[in-house]
């Protein structure tokens, strides 16, 4: 069930040098809603993304997560997102275990061996947890991932390509992963270039492209064809 928007963002602005990447971009994300953000390379999709995790101040404009505005109150909107970028940023030489310790006594997180085992449980890794990363397939490296966001118990997700280099196993797990999140009141916000079943998680479409959500659109009744050619017509009416 959807409720009160979890991510507003009004009329942000980004620019750099000359370039304005991001021009009076505005939506909401629900608590319980999934939004996938489509866009052609150099949209400003990730920006999008760092800005709303506060990585990035925006030129103009307002962007809130919960009640808190991401440039004035940029450590409560940290304490209450995960993000989980299109590089899964794991330390392969640790173990599974050390890289959740070391993530969470960098966070001021517990960091017991009880609760690190429950974040490795939750993630299907438990079995791993003595095992050095360098062995981990990419679908485990991105569970490992999920399993650091999952510490803070965030009510925001930020995503960069969730489901790049994942086979198909890996892909329905973390399905179902983001379904979960979504059920228990979760907001996600997802960038991604897929148009196929990677999608299934997403309730709304926002294309961007030229600066500006130029399309945002319920994904329910859209199958891939569809969701393609809106995209190409409007990517191309924005270029």
């Amino acid at each position: 069930m959807v409720g009160d928007p979890l991510i507003r963002v009004a009329g942000l602005v980004r620019v750099f040098g000359p370039t304005r990447v991001l021009d009076g971009v505005t939506f909401d994300v629900a608590a319980g809603e999934a939004v996938a953000l489509l866009g052609p390379n150099g949209a400003g999709k990730t920006t999008l993304l760092k800005i709303v995790a506060t990585l990035l101040r925006p030129t103009r404009g307002t962007v809130r997560v919960g009640s808190h505005d991401c440039v004035s109150e940029a450590e409560a909107v940290r304490a209450i997102i995960g993000v989980v970028a299109h590089g899964v940023h794991v330390y392969d030489d640790l173990t599974a275990r050390e890289n959740l310790k070391f993530w969470a006594t960098l966070a001021g997180l517990p960091a017991d061996r009880d609760t690190l085992a429950q974040a490795l449980a939750e993630v299907d890794l438990e079995r791993h947890a003595e095992t050095r990363v360098r062995t981990f397939s990419a679908g485990m490296k991105r569970r490992l991932a999920l399993a650091r966001v999952g510490l803070g118990r965030p009510r925001v997700l930020l995503l960069d390509e969730p489901f790049a280099g994942l086979d198909a196993r890996a892909r329905k797990w973390l399905e179902g992963r983001l379904e979960t999140f979504k059920s228990a009141g979760g907001a996600l916000l997802m960038a991604t270039h897929s148009f196929g079943r990677e999608l299934g998680t997403a309730d709304r479409l926002a294309i961007l492209a030229g600066g500006r959500i130029v399309l945002d659109t319920p994904r329910a009744a859209l199958g891939p064809d569809d969701i393609q050619r809106l995209y190409v017509a409007h990517t191309e009416e924005a270029s």
